[in-house]
């Protein structure tokens, strides 16, 4: 009786084990780069209903700030800098983002589908 409660609980453990790591993996990334005050891709195809880890890589030598109003975040990113941003889950749906530093010319939309 105690090997069987032994190897029940083993497997218990691994089975939770498998189902945490499976968990963790299910975010899709994404990845925005910010090049001559620009976003790239200016349009960001993400899937609808599923939390998604958005990486914004800096390429220029001066800061600049991810916002948006609709996915409510806002982060500054330094010269030659990367952050992760979580996004969702988002409905379908077009949510606009910019540069706040280079309102001009760093725009864009995240499109969930």
């Amino acid at each position: 009786m105690k090997m069987l409660t032994s190897m029940l609980l083993r497997s218990a453990a691994a089975a939770l084990a498998l189902s945490c790591t499976v968990a963790l993996a299910a975010d899709p990334e994404a990845l925005l780069v910010i090049k001559n005050h620009r976003f790239e891709p200016a349009e960001l195809k993400v899937p609808a209903g599923q939390r998604v880890k958005l990486t914004v890589h800096n390429q220029d030598g001066t800061a600049e700030e991810f916002e948006s109003h609709k996915l409510n975040r806002e982060k500054i990113i330094p010269p030659g800098g990367k952050v992760v941003i979580f996004i969702g889950p988002l409905k379908p749906g077009k949510y606009e983002f910019f540069g706040e530093y280079h309102e001009a010319t760093a725009k864009g939309v995240v499109v969930a589908e």
